[in-house]
Parts: C-alpha cells; sequence; structure tokens
C-alpha cells in the first residue's frame, strides 16, 4: 500500500491560480521531496490532503483512506509541520511539549525528550521570545510525540541554520529506518537531493517531473578540468565521455558516473589543478 496516493487533485481559488491535475504516489517507508518555488502549490497540495481546504476535484488517499470522509482517522497516523508556525507568545516551550503529549498517552517521552535535547530547545522560554527557527523546532518535536508513520513537513528548514538542518535530517533518516514515511517539501533541490528517495517537482501549480535521485546522481554530467603531468590522454579517454580541450597537460572533459567514482580516480594522480562543474 501507498502511504499517499494523489490522483488528478485540483484546487481553484475563483480566478487565482492554485494546483491542477496533482498526480503523486509515495512509498510506505520513503522520504519524498515536493519541491518548487515560493507560490508553486507545495502548501496548497499539502493542506489540501491533510483537509484543511477541501479540493475542487480529485482525490487524496493516505494509507488507503479517503482524506476527505476519513480526515479524523488519518491523523491519528500523522505528524505535521507547516511552513508558517504560530503558538501563542505567553505559553512556554515545555508546556506546548506536554500539552501535545496529553493527547496520546502512549507518546514515548524519553524519545521526546532526546529530540528536544538534539533541537537544543530551551523549554523554559516562551513562543514569543522565539526566533522563526526555534519556533519551527518547537514543531519539528511536537510533529513526532505521536510516533506518526507518516510525516508532512512543509518547508521545514526555513529559518534553520545549517548544523540544525544536518539534525533534522538525521532525525528524519531514522524515521525512515523505523518504516515510517516522510513527505518534505522545500523550494531547494541540492538541499534535500541526498536525503530523499525521490523528488517531485511543482511549478505553477502543476507537476513538472519526478527525480529518481539515485538515477540522477549516475546521470549527472559534469564539465571536468584538470592539470597533471602523471595523467595521459588515454587516462583521460577511459574516463571521459567526450574531451571537449587540451592544452598541454590542461584538459576539459565530460563526465556522466558517479561523482565518487571520479574522485577516487583521481587520488591516483599527482594532479595540479582541478575544477568541476555541472555541465
Amino acid at each position: 500500500m501507498n502511504a499517499i496516493e494523489i490522483k488528478n487533485l485540483t484546487k481553484v481559488y475563483g480566478k487565482n491560480r492554485g494546483i491542477q491535475d496533482i498526480n503523486i504516489s509515495i512509498k510506505e517507508g520513503e522520504i519524498y521531496g515536493f519541491i518548487g518555488p515560493n507560490g508553486a502549490g507545495k502548501s496548497t497540495t499539502i493542506k489540501t490532503i491533510l483537509n484543511f481546504i477541501y479540493p475542487t476535484s480529485g482525490e487524496a488517499l493516505i494509507f488507503g483512506m479517503d482524506s476527505v470522509k476519513e480526515s479524523e482517522k488519518i491523523k491519528e497516523h500523522i505528524g505535521y509541520v507547516p511552513s508558517e508556525v504560530r503558538y501563542y507568545d505567553d505559553v512556554k516551550v515545555k508546556d506546548i511539549i506536554k500539552y501535545a503529549q496529553s493527547f496520546y498517552p502512549k507518546s514515548n517521552k524519553e524519545y521526546i525528550d532526546r529530540i528536544c535535547n538534539e533541537l537544543e530547545l530551551d523549554m523554559n522560554k516562551k513562543m514569543g521570545e522565539l526566533s522563526l527557527g526555534n519556533k519551527k523546532k518547537v514543531a519539528i518535536a511536537q510533529s513526532l510525540i505521536n510516533n506518526p508513520k507518516l510525516l508532512i513537513l512543509d518547508e521545514p528548514t526555513n529559518g534553520l541554520d545549517p548544523l540544525m538542518q544536518k539534525k533534522l535530517f538525521k532525525i528524519l533518516i531514522e524515521e525512515k529506518e523505523k518504516g515510517n514515511t516522510v513527505f518534505l517539501s522545500s523550494h531547494n533541490l541540492v538541499e534535500v537531493q541526498n536525503l530523499c528517495d525521490r523528488v517531485c517537482v511543482i511549478k505553477e501549480g502543476k507537476i513538472v517531473d519526478i527525480i529518481e535521485i539515485e538515477k540522477s546522481k549516475t546521470e549527472l554530467k559534469l564539465k571536468v578540468t584538470l592539470s597533471s603531468s602523471d595523467i595521459t590522454d588515454d587516462t583521460i579517454l577511459n574516463l571521459s565521455d567526450k574531451i571537449v580541450d587540451k592544452n598541454g597537460n590542461l584538459y576539459t572533459f565530460i563526465y556522466s558516473k558517479n561523482i565518487d567514482s571520479l574522485v577516487k580516480e583521481l587520488a591516483n594522480y599527482k594532479i595540479d589543478e582541478l575544477l568541476i562543474e555541472k555541465e
């Protein structure tokens, strides 16, 4: 069974564009990226499948359940982080977490305490004293309280520094290892390409591409320029798809295999200059 199955999902706001004929299938146990520029329709799609707004047409199934008719039951299995996090300013972080835990008496308190510690939450701070990034961290911790089978995160890295993004991705990988599913939206493909199994690209309310990350890594073409007195023409021909230019010991060639293989191969030679660019 797919964790999420979206079929021809459309949301129209009068004359304004929403989303049109969205079709996405997300397998259980995968981390699935949902990538697009701001205003592309990512949040509209997420809010529609969560039944926060009603679709104009089409449907979404979550664990085989209809997102509109069985919304209450579905939410028992979901953790959600919105793109814009809002809490009452006078409530302390520890009270938010404690209140959320009260809805799930079987939640793993030790695990949530560890998550709060990893995210470096100041439990005694009031929400009104927190930055955007720190509010987002509270929402991330809160989304994990019910041990959800499906995590839906809308731009979760907004406001997080690179170190905290790394910690978040580590947490998401742990969730995947448990067999849980992660649906992660972002406007930055580079940010999530090492995390996701697949990525769906949305633009102007329509799906424009589905990317298999491992396949895309192996198919990525690179333009490599290097200088080495150790390397011969035969070496470059064995490495490259195409030699673009040669000037003495300076070579420029196209490479389309795994970049890790290239680095390991070049480590066998003394390299004087090296430049690697996307073709």
